[in-house]
């Protein structure tokens, strides 16, 4: 094989088979490989995918459902947008039943959206999708191994290649890089070999399963005011959340004409062994949410699986020359679906420090900025989750956490990547108050929630129908519209000003009602936080009526 200069200064230049070689061929892997070539068509990059393609639809990786973050990047950053619409499923949101052993599910209180919000994310069916992704990564010139096995990566020290040995076609073969990425998944060759695990102590199990055909909500009741509060009728395509005590149970669709079904829950409320099997998962089911047990009666099964601990971080995630992206590196918890962000991100990273050390630039630095940034995104994240499980069947405070943290994500995260901005280190530097505020904000917010739960223990839930409905939440709305809009930085520094303020405003109303239920809740350092003026109201009266009733 030829091994052209990769385009370094003269004295760093060194002879390699490959610019990139990536180790894992599924999302992670090859959604890098894809944005790298777009970036630089020159660079020479190999992805090594243990798995043959094409692989199966639907019985085939969960991580289905995308939000903001990721489907703009799929959609934009790759171009993928024309797949997305014809072979994968519009998403009509997330919605959240709150139905801990109901059969009258249309009876609960429901919180999701009656229309369409503006900024668009998909249900993906993950084996259709990357076998696109290989098909497209192969067209773009990509060098992709599948059915191959990494068997050794040598890291090189100081301007020595990395080698990166693998089996293929009966063949084992060593090939030399500049850069070797770990996009493995819980494989974790990269990490394992360098020991960088870390626990995070967020205690949270799943089982999950795929069958044959639709499931849709719809079918659940035949009231009509209820069938008609959503416009239109698409319940089936949100990421359904049945939510109770301890745990929650999502229904997505797919396009190939199946469902994906999952448990999520607390490790001490509901343990693995009840649920590690198809048929202790339907019997959990048939106890905690019986409506969607009986709906399921006669859906041929694709699939089961199950996983402890499914959550974990990383001391490193980008080293020198190599880097780690995906579940390979950190992995957080799928109740918002942030997986794909978290790729988006970290892919992104990648393809910054690659295209500096093409050009001779000093990206060693920038390394360590990305790592941090990437690390405080992930604990500020982790905050949604961890030690809140006992929240999750609360009909009463959890639709104002969820509200909360759309809220936070919209503010700060989103509108950064979605703007070109999240591997813009000035503009970071520029609006550090501002994200160092949100980020306190979010801590005293979600300790607030937390005790807020703790205090209604007990209570009965609310068994009246009714729709909380975030469409109608004008400041809410147009903050997904906003997402969208390209800004000069002067525009972008004012707008995460002024959302960092709304998330203040919230934050004061949240306390406030949360003070009005719990006299003597505590403030956790939201009163230092929020003193001044009294903000204007972010929630309508009768929203939060509704919360209360």
């Amino acid at each position: 094989m030829d091994k052209p200069s990769t385009g370094h200064d003269p004295g760093t230049a060194i002879d390699t088979d490959t610019d990139v070689a990536i180790i894992g061929g599924g999302l992670a892997g090859l959604t890098l490989a894809i944005q790298l070539r777009r970036q630089d068509p020159g660079l020479r990059v190999l992805v090594v995918e243990r798995n043959a393609h094409p692989v199966r639809e639907a019985a085939f990786k969960v991580g289905e459902s995308t939000v903001e973050i990721g489907a703009h990047y799929f959609a934009h950053v790759l171009g993928l947008r024309d797949h997305l619409d014809s072979d994968h499923v519009r998403k009509f949101g997330f919605r959240f039943f709150f139905s801990e052993g109901r059969m009258d599910v249309d009876r609960c209180t429901e919180l999701g959206v009656s229309r369409l919000l503006p900024t668009p994310s998909w249900q993906i069916d993950r084996g259709r999708f990357e076998n696109f992704l290989g098909g497209r990564a192969r067209a773009l010139g990509v060098d992709f191994r599948d059915g191959a096995v990494v068997r050794d990566v040598a890291l090189g020290e100081g301007d020595d290649a990395h080698a990166l040995t693998f089996e293929h076609g009966g063949d084992t073969a060593t090939l030399s890089a500049r850069w070797v990425v770990d996009a493995s998944g819980r494989a974790g060759v990269l990490k394992r070999k360098l020991g960088l695990a870390r626990d995070n102590h967020h205690d949270a199990n799943a089982a999950w399963w795929r069958v044959e055909g639709l499931v849709d909500p719809n079918d659940w009741s035949d009231d009509p005011q209820w069938l008609a509060r959503c416009t239109p009728p698409d319940r089936w395509r949100s990421t359904n959340h049945m939510c109770g005590p301890g745990y929650w149970f999502w229904l997505i669709p797919l396009a190939s004409g199946h469902h994906s079904l999952g448990i999520v829950c607390d490790g001490k409320a509901h343990p693995l062994e009840t649920m590690n099997t198809h048929d202790k998962a339907m019997a959990w089911l048939r106890e905690h949410q019986p409506r969607v047990a009986a709906s399921l009666e006669g859906h041929a099964l694709s699939d089961f699986r199950f996983m402890r601990h499914f959550s974990h971080g990383c001391t490193q995630v980008f080293g020198h020359r190599w880097a780690l992206v995906g579940e390979a590196g950190l992995f957080l918890d799928p109740f918002y679906s942030p997986g794909s962000d978290f790729i988006a991100i970290a892919n992104t990273y990648v393809c910054n420090l690659v295209a500096r050390d093409r050009a001779g630039g000093n990206w060693s630095a920038y390394a360590d900025v990305y790592q941090q940034l990437y690390f405080s995104f992930y604990e500020t994240t982790m905050t949604l989750f961890q030690d809140q499980y006992a929240l999750f069947g609360d009909a009463q405070v959890m639709p104002v956490k969820i509200i909360w943290d759309y809220t936070f994500y919209w503010a700060l995260l989103a509108p950064t990547f979605f703007s070109g901005r999240i591997a813009d280190v000035a503009m970071f530097g520029r609006l550090r108050t501002q994200f160092e505020r949100g980020s306190v904000l979010n801590a005293a917010m979600q300790a607030l929630l937390r005790e807020w739960g703790e205090r209604n223990a007990g209570r009965p839930l609310a068994i009246d129908s009714r729709l909380l409905d975030q469409y109608h939440i004008d400041w809410f709305h147009e903050l997904n519209r906003a997402l969208a809009d390209q800004l000069g930085d002067d525009a972008f520094a004012a707008r995460i000003t002024g959302n960092v303020e709304r998330m203040g405003w919230l934050a004061a109303e949240i306390r406030a009602r949360a003070r009005s239920e719990h006299a003597g809740i505590g403030d956790h350092g939201l009163d230092l936080l929020l003193e001044g003026e009294p903000p204007p109201p972010s929630l309508s009266a009768a929203w939060y009526a509704d919360v209360a009733a």
